[in-house]
């Protein structure tokens, strides 16, 4: 287990930890409510009992039964919490992603009920934060996709028309360097392509003035000296100088592209919008 934090650190204690329903419970309760009054999700009241046998509380006030999973995204859900935070630990740690049909294998549920878990748990970790990234910023840009070589004649015809990044996703990332808890925030999002246009407002959309932003030497990002420390690295000549590098966004980029495909418009591109805290040992949670 995590100490600081009362997370499990590895998938052996994850499993261990939220196999106990009433583990699961007080873990999500500590979550929920952190002051440990425990209030109506209806009419926001705080007198309330406990009713243990079936793991609900009723409120004095509305007279309506609530459970933990009320609220969020568990609700109107008959998966138990000791499925879903397994689950939601597995999404968030691993760093080339996980299908559905690793879920149901692993929680031993089918990849129906696996699919609709982790569906709703990839849109509740979209960046939904007022805070902005600040300090030391990397910047970089990365292309999502399936290698030619490996495509289905037709599909290949279809998606390849060009050199380099043609039928690829551009996906830009941003990072926010080990703050004071030693971990490193990544925030990652599709985009239509490389332009000024496309970059530059999301850097300043995500990242606040004055804090110091590294990036390599494309011309989309070559306004931002006017509002930031606008560190470049040429990579034609070196990759690190000082602390001028965008090394970690770069790994960040190389993780997350290794095995995954083309994010497709219906469902999966939006799970690139996400805020992820990269812990040194390399896992990663979600913020």
């Amino acid at each position: 287990m995590d100490a600081h934090h009362g997370i499990p650190a590895t998938l052996l204690d994850a499993i261990q930890f939220f196999a106990d329903p009433d583990a699961s419970l007080a873990f999500m309760v500590q979550l929920r409510w952190p002051d440990g009054t425990i209030t109506c999700p209806r009419c926001q009241a705080a007198e309330t009992s406990f009713l243990s046998t079936r793991r609900l509380w009723k409120c004095r006030a509305c007279k309506k039964q609530f459970s933990a999973k009320v609220g969020t995204i568990f609700e109107d859900s008959p998966i138990a919490l000791e499925k879903w935070l397994p689950a939601l630990w597995l999404v968030v740690n691993c760093k080339n992603g996980i299908s559905s049909y690793e879920v149901a294998r692993n929680l031993g549920v089918s990849q129906k009920t696996a699919w609709f878990m982790t569906h709703r748990i990839r849109l509740a970790v979209q960046t939904g934060t007022f805070d902005k990234l600040s300090g030391e910023v990397e910047v970089d840009e990365t292309f999502i996709g399936g290698k030619a070589r490996f495509m289905h004649k037709g599909k290949r015809a279809e998606k390849i028309t060009g050199r380099g990044p043609m039928g690829k996703t551009a996906v830009m990332g941003l990072l926010e360097r080990h703050g004071e808890d030693g971990h490193s925030t990544v925030e990652a999002k599709v985009v239509p392509n490389t332009k000024r246009k496309s970059l530059s407002p999301e850097v300043r959309e995500r990242v606040e003035a004055g804090s110091e932003v590294f990036t390599d030497t494309l011309k989309s990002y070559s306004d931002l000296g006017a509002e930031y420390v606008h560190g470049v690295i040429n990579h034609a000549e070196k990759y690190v100088e000082g602390k001028i590098h965008t090394n970690g966004m770069e790994n960040f980029g190389r993780s997350s592209s290794g095995r995954s495909r083309e994010p497709t418009s219906a469902s999966s591109r939006s799970t690139f919008s996400a805020t992820w805290t990269s812990r040194p040992s390399g896992s990663t949670t979600a913020r």
